[in-house]
């Protein structure tokens, strides 16, 4: 019998790759070293459904009830939703048990395209905020309060305004300012904290969303907390959500045969977090901080994490190499895997998972790379295309539209059937429903020789797109 899944994860493991990326846990790392592999080694026993003492999900009186209530008094909200459909799951039930069909929702351009998919899902309409980029190196910044502001003024009608925070690279914002403001003219905040979860362990990282007011939050706790992929939470407070409907929501979209062992991990993730994660955090921002002071002292590798300081992004351009390649050299010739890469540089996830010698080898091979791969060459800015397109169809009617696929350049000034998605930074530069520029094509064929991956459109090679032709309503 061929194992291929499993061969293959076996030798990362074998492997014992130096993991500066999702999931939060670092290949098991921290349930070593806390103790928990006990726990963990009869994880696969666990796998089990509703019967007699195990309690239901979907409708918990037991001990999922109870966990779930720890859970909320440790991420101090008003009540906490495991959710073992991933944070996707969670974006879907706090739209749809927030708006109706035809309701206008307020969104962060950048946002992860689960939100867009909930859009064609419940008929909902978006308006966009554009964030800020920094052109230099592709990293999200999020958007500017007063844009928040200003679109909330012009849509007042809007029932909800989604945001995420923080960005994918760790940059906040004022967002406190923006649910004071947003609750003041009658609107729910429902935030994205997806790269969050982890927030509120110390005061050297930024405030978390629930403390900034937001009604709605949704965190992967797997991404930057020890839990298992696809185990994510959804936290509530305040008076202003119907949490008979977003029950019923979650419900609908979520497994009926739900994951104990996801559960078990989640449940794990918080025992952590309340016993050890202030500790750990302090030992990894004091890990964190030797890491920066020994790098800068190299004048040819430069750092940014300004804002949530466990997300650094090393930029590659004075090595004179892209990320691309920065990311290739680390993980086959250091065995260090990066989350990702773009044109300008790699971004690290660094979790309570990860200790010192984590960064003392991602130190040794960027000194070694800066002395024995870096050259004169020059890694020219791309400018990145920064208006939002036309919307001529709502994402569902596009959705819903018959599609034809055309060469690439005989689509500008057409309706876009699919997703344009520039992977990283990750924006939606083009939606299914809005028209089609030669500026995003010109960059993302650019780009994509560059070594940039366009997610979304179907033909990989980039030669054909798919257009709606027919533009008429359901």
């Amino acid at each position: 019998m061929k194992k291929y899944i499993l061969n293959q994860l076996g030798e990362i493991v074998n492997n014992n790759i130096v993991s500066f990326h999702v999931p939060g846990h670092k290949l098991g790392k921290i349930y070593d070293r806390l103790g928990y592999s006990n726990i963990l080694e009869n994880i696969y026993k666990m796998d089990t459904t509703e019967i007699l003492g195990t309690d239901n999900l979907h409708s918990p009186d037991g001990i999922i009830k109870k966990s779930q209530e720890r859970a909320a008094r440790v991420f101090k909200s008003k009540n906490t939703y495991y959710l073992i459909n991933g944070s996707t799951c969670g974006i879907q039930g706090a739209i749809m048990s927030v708006c109706n069909p035809k309701d206008k929702i307020i969104v962060n351009r950048d946002c992860h395209q689960s939100v867009i998919n909930t859009f064609i899902l419940g008929d909902i309409e978006p308006v966009y905020i554009y964030p800020q980029i920094d052109t230099k190196t592709n990293i999200l910044m999020g958007i500017k309060i007063e844009d928040a502001i200003n679109t909330i003024n012009d849509n007042l009608d809007a029932k909800a305004i989604l945001l995420t925070y923080p960005t994918y690279y760790g940059k906040v914002y004022d967002l406190k300012t923006i649910c004071d403001y947003a609750h003041s003219k009658g609107m729910i905040v429902i935030v994205d904290e997806a790269h969050g979860a982890h927030l509120g362990l110390s005061n050297r990282l930024p405030m978390t969303a629930l403390e900034q007011g937001a009604d709605i939050v949704i965190q992967s706790t797997h991404k930057t907390l020890p839990s298992f992929t696809q185990s994510s939470m959804l936290h509530i407070q305040g008076e202003r959500i119907n949490q008979d409907r977003l029950t019923s929501i979650l419900r609908m979209i979520e497994s009926s045969s739900p994951s104990y062992m996801l559960m078990s991990s989640l449940e794990l993730a918080v025992d952590i977090y309340e016993k050890k994660g202030e500790f750990l955090m302090e030992e990894l921002l004091h890990n964190i901080d030797i890491f920066k002071n020994n790098i800068n002292k190299n004048e040819h590798i430069k750092i940014y994490n300004d804002d949530d300081i466990t997300k650094i992004f090393i930029s590659s351009k004075e090595l004179g190499i892209t990320g691309y390649e920065l990311d290739e050299m680390l993980r086959i010739n250091y065995n260090i895997q990066v989350e990702l890469s773009n044109y300008y540089g790699v971004l690290l996830i660094c979790t309570i998972g990860n200790d010192r010698a984590d960064f003392e080898a991602l130190e040794y091979a960027l000194e070694d790379i800066s002395l024995n791969y870096k050259n004169d060459k020059s890694i020219d800015n791309i400018e990145y295309p920064m208006n939002i397109p036309v919307k001529e169809l709502s994402p569902r009617e596009a959705f819903y539209n018959e599609k034809k696929s055309v060469k690439i350049y005989d689509s500008i000034d057409k309706i876009c059937g699919e997703y344009i998605i520039p992977y990283p930074p990750g924006i939606c530069l083009v939606s299914p429903g809005e028209i089609i520029t030669k500026e995003v094509i010109d960059y993302i064929l650019v780009c994509n020789k560059k070594g940039m991956n366009i997610s979304g459109i179907k033909d990989s090679k980039l030669e054909y797109i798919q257009i709606i032709e027919n533009d008429h309503k359901e």
